[in-house]
């Protein structure tokens, strides 16, 4: 059964409570409550906001002498909780004449007037206690005041790992400082895989734009360590304006060909993630479960189906608290295969789950699944919107250089009430003409079609100029419906070496000033979204790396427009060093519609380069229009690492 949680609530963007009590501090703390609960002889809970059963999900109470459950609202009278039925609290007294009540658990943080309220209806000699001895301490608060301040909880996970062969590197910057943040300061901690503690500590980061850089290399060599395989749990304090902990997650080995990228793990546990690539020949796909919360998935709780197929084989091995568990897909579903796709029921148990594609020629690329919307319904009004809106929802991507590499798509399911995807495939030329278009129909839920641009595009792709980009939209000649949660994953491949990557993204609208429903989306205020800030990690010579040559770094830029927008952009490439300070900046102008692509060493020549040192890191913005971009790193060898631009 899925965890009894709240974790992502799309209209507030978030739930702090449910960060607040699965924080790793918290559930040390949980576990003395939960010893002191168990010894009183006779306990009930008043729960004025309901956070009874999400509390039980990550503590369990077995071994509670508990006697009731009250509440405050009447709505909420005679509803079962805890196994309880719920009783108003002002029945309390009388409950407790003759029954031996040791101790009232209020489940509430910032608990004191709720505890005044209710003082007189307490038995005589009854304790007190409440979610505020799971307190994380004063001096990790930016709002002491109101505990559950979603800024209090700028938390996120991230897959880290540090072997003979392979190595991690988390880098970001301190994008706080912009709203108006003064001391950023990040509380780390390195959980290994069986759950277990390996490391914590602190890293300030208080510089507005401040490169943060953590390294496994750096890390294992600080704390003395072994090789691990885990987590690192960040926490952000004193962080304002922005409560998601963003950040490029870089793996890297002693050759090129062991060359990864990915993204921040979208700090929200989900019921359902889509988009897990069947293996192709050769592979072995490992999906990596890293549990998030301080209690046991147990045997049996999780497990994987192919796309559109209800039959679901579940993973018959317990998951520890804050464990990692790697998993082999083909050791489950071994019948599935590449283009096949395979979901992956998660009950709400750990945020959005990396996988790694291995080959027998030592390639290895990561990428992650995401978030499978249960909440969704076809909308009505989306067929419609191409009067005003053009081709309202965009999904784009690149299509690489095409001397050196293949660009391969495939439409994912991304919601339950995708039983058919009405799309089309755009091939798009670096100056924002069509050179191509495929209408692939409506793709039933199970589908397996992939499309390889320089098979099935051949003709649009021998018009372009050497690189471009893809867009997948709606296409409603033949009727459909849609929800607006239009996802794929792109795959691309060097056709000389064989090393491969492969990102994933959702569609929005773009550049356009109606707005319909939350698009087009903005980060900071309410839509329309009209500008860009992109964060691009630089390579260079990363951690202890023993390569012989620096990694070079790539960026792919898109101005995807719904409607006609402004005809070029006024893209500004800042160069930060790690300071924060910005060394030198350039102008890049893009067609609407259109693309660029440029590599570091293009944009800012060595003198600039040597001036922004180790640590550098490029904003990318632009005040006129809203950009969509891609990353990644190259080594000579022919290793690269590709994923998609965050913002901020």
């Amino acid at each position: 059964m899925p965890l009894k949680i709240d974790t992502f609530d799309n209209r507030s963007g978030g739930n702090s409570y449910y960060k607040a009590v699965s924080h790793p501090l918290a559930a040390e703390a949980a576990a003395g409550l939960i010893s002191q609960l168990r010894a009183a002889n006779g306990v009930a809970i008043y729960d004025p906001l309901g956070y009874s059963e999400g509390f039980a999900a990550f503590h369990p109470l077995d071994g509670v002498d508990l006697r009731g459950v009250f509440v405050q609202d009447i709505a909420k009278v005679g509803d079962t909780v805890l196994g309880h039925r719920t009783q108003p609290v002002t029945d309390l007294p009388g409950f407790a004449v003759g029954a031996v009540l040791d101790i009232v658990f209020v489940m509430s943080f910032d608990a004191d007037k709720l505890v005044d309220h209710v003082r007189h209806l307490l038995p005589a000699g009854t304790e007190v206690v409440s979610l505020d001895a799971l307190r994380l301490p004063d001096a990790m608060l930016i709002n002491g005041k109101t505990y559950l301040d979603p800024m209090n909880f700028a938390t996120n996970f991230a897959f880290f790992r540090d072997t003979a062969a392979h190595h991690t590197r988390v880098v970001t910057a301190n994008y706080w400082a912009r709203y108006g943040a003064k001391n950023i300061t990040l509380w780390l901690r390195l959980i290994d895989d069986a759950g277990g503690v390996l490391a914590e500590w602190n890293e300030d980061v208080s510089g507005a734009a401040q490169s943060v850089v953590i390294d496994s290399q750096d890390v294992r060599t600080r704390f003395g360590l072994s090789e691990f395989t885990g987590q690192l749990f960040i926490h952000a304090i004193g962080a304002t304006g922005h409560d998601v902990v963003k950040y490029a997650l870089d793996l890297y080995g002693a050759d090129g060909a062991a060359l990864s990228c990915t993204h921040d793990a979208n700090a929200w546990p989900a019921d359902l993630y889509g988009g897990l690539p069947a293996p192709r020949d050769g592979e072995d796909v490992i999906l990596w479960v890293q549990n998030s919360h301080p209690c046991t998935i147990p045997a049996g709780e999780i497990g994987l189906n192919l796309m559109g197929n209800d039959t679901v084989t579940t993973i018959d091995t317990a998951v520890g608290p804050y464990a990692t568990m790697a998993i082999r897909v083909g050791d489950v579903l071994p019948d599935a295969a590449w283009p096949q796709q395979i979901e992956l029921s998660a009950g709400k148990h750990f945020v959005r789950p990396r996988y790694e594609v291995t080959t027998a020629a030592n390639d290895r690329r990561m990428a992650h699944m995401n978030v499978e919307r249960v909440d969704l319904k076809p909308d009505p009004g989306i067929p419609g919107l191409a009067s005003l809106m053009g081709k309202g929802y965009i999904l784009p991507a690149p299509i690489l250089p095409m001397d050196i590499w293949k660009s391969v798509a495939l439409p994912t399911p991304m919601s339950t009430c995708q039983t058919s995807l009405p799309v089309a495939l755009l091939a798009i030329d670096a100056e924002g003409r069509e050179a191509g278009r495929i209408a692939l129909g409506h793709l039933p839920r199970d589908h397996a079609r992939m499309v390889d641009l320089k098979t099935d595009m051949a003709d649009a792709l021998s018009a372009m100029d050497g690189f471009g980009h893809m867009e997948l939209v709606y296409d409603f000649a033949d009727g459909g419906e849609a929800d607006g949660w239009l996802h794929a994953l792109f795959r691309y491949e060097n056709e000389k070496t064989g090393n491969a990557a492969e990102t994933s993204f959702g569609a929005h609208i773009f550049n356009t000033v109606l707005t319909y429903k939350n698009e087009p989306q903005s980060y900071t205020s309410r839509p329309p979204g009209l500008s860009t800030r992109l964060f691009l990690r630089l390579g260079g010579q990363i951690g202890n790396s023993p390569l012989e040559a620096p990694l070079e770094t790539m960026c792919h830029l898109i101005y995807p427009a719904s409607t006609p927008w402004l005809a070029m952009s006024e893209t500004d490439i800042g160069l930060h060093d790690g300071t924060g300070a910005e060394v030198a900046t350039t102008r890049l102008e893009i067609p609407c519609g259109g693309s660029r692509f440029w590599r570091y060493a293009e944009i800012f020549d060595e003198a600039a380069r040597a001036k922004a040192g180790d640590g550098a890191h490029i904003i990318i913005r632009d005040t006129t229009c809203r950009l969509f971009g891609y990353h990644g790193l190259i080594h000579e060898d022919g290793g690269f690492s590709l994923d998609h631009m965050f913002g901020f």
